[in-house]
């Protein structure tokens, strides 16, 4: 049910893999069909672009991923750990240290200004609050104004925010503290086709500079010709 198009290969020396998934498969709980997954292998800092219908198993390939879910079969191993063994816990670390992962729904704590929703992964991450440059709050600033969240929006309550401000402020979410690996569930969803643009350049030019992979779920075709790797999950018939 899934096929792999990989483009714009790139063929020099072999670097570490970021990523690396064999035989994956999932199954959810009550379901009778079983979402089946092509083998990745994604090298540290490239970025992998995955577009399919609804129902492949986009979300869920992220899920898979992030450790958010354990596979019905199959590994994943992400920056060379295995993330079979580990328990709910150890992967929950293992996420807030190496991962940024911008969900399609946000995720950003209400109650909470804009700059402390964007530097909560480094008070949950001690190597975060490390990375992040020049501390967390000041980046925090950067990520904000690099993405065109007025300084008048920062200080407020994330709710009071539109649709399109709160999902940038999830992107900014993240990016600091220099993770390894960003997962973005349609993270463009809800942003006109400028602030698209500025959102795909800030994203991936703050991943080169960092020297981030990037694996990015969208349904937009147009965006792909952006990353190194393009894959395409196929829905059952």
């Amino acid at each position: 049910m899934t096929s792999q198009t990989p483009v714009h290969t790139d063929s020099s020396t072999p670097r570490a893999l970021a990523v690396h998934t064999h035989n994956l498969s999932y199954r959810w709980p009550g379901s009778d069909a079983t979402l089946s997954f092509p083998d990745l292998s994604l090298s540290a800092g490239d970025h992998l672009f995955i577009k399919g219908a609804s129902g492949s198993g986009k979300s869920t390939l992220l899920s898979l991923l992030g450790g958010m879910l354990k596979p019905t079969s199959g590994q994943v191993s992400l920056l060379g750990q295995d993330l079979g063994p580990l328990t709910n816990g150890q992967r929950d670390r293992f996420r807030a240290d190496h991962m940024g992962v911008i969900f399609q729904q946000f995720n950003l704590v209400p109650y909470l200004s804009t700059v402390a929703n964007v530097t909560l992964p480094c008070r949950l991450s001690a190597k975060r609050q490390r990375l992040a440059r020049p501390g967390a709050r000041d980046e925090a600033m950067a990520l904000l104004e690099d993405l065109a969240i007025p300084q008048s929006h920062w200080h407020r309550r994330v709710n009071r925010l539109s649709v399109g401000q709160q999902q940038r402020v999830a992107a900014a979410r993240a990016l600091i503290g220099q993770p390894e690996l960003i997962l973005a569930d349609e993270p463009t969803s809800a942003l006109d086709a400028d602030n698209r643009d500025r959102f795909i350049e800030v994203l991936l030019t703050l991943a080169r500079r960092c020297g981030s992979s990037v694996i990015f779920v969208s349904h937009d075709q147009s965006l792909a010709a952006r990353f190194n790797q393009e894959i395409i999950l196929e829905a059952s018939s």
